[in-house]
């Protein structure tokens, strides 16, 4: 059965690495992500996973091989898979829902 609503509330949080948390949900081929990031969170290798979102509180950077964009609540991310890239969390925490492929 197709779920249409997703209750976060009800989820328990995951912790795969130090400095980051999250909630998801997989559907048809997609996963919806409520992550938080800490100061604490370290990316040591270059990302290529592609990414959509939208940040809902906190700051952050992402470096771009070089190029480095802040991102604030109320911006929306979009990170082509395959594009290199590293986020930082500037503020004691950041928060965001992404959208990526399963």
């Amino acid at each position: 059965m197709k779920q249409y609503k997703i209750d976060f509330e009800s989820m328990e949080w995951q912790s795969p690495a130090a400095g980051v948390r999250f909630k998801a949900y997989q559907q048809d081929g997609k996963k919806l992500r409520l992550v938080e990031f800490t100061k604490e969170f370290v990316e040591l290798d270059w990302c290529t996973k592609g990414h959509i979102g939208y940040i809902l509180d906190g700051q952050g950077e992402i470096d771009f091989d070089g190029k480095t964009i802040v991102f604030s609540p109320g911006d929306g991310v979009f990170i082509p898979a395959g594009e290199k890239h590293k986020a930082k969390v500037l503020t004691d925490t950041a928060k965001a829902i992404l959208v990526e492929d399963v």
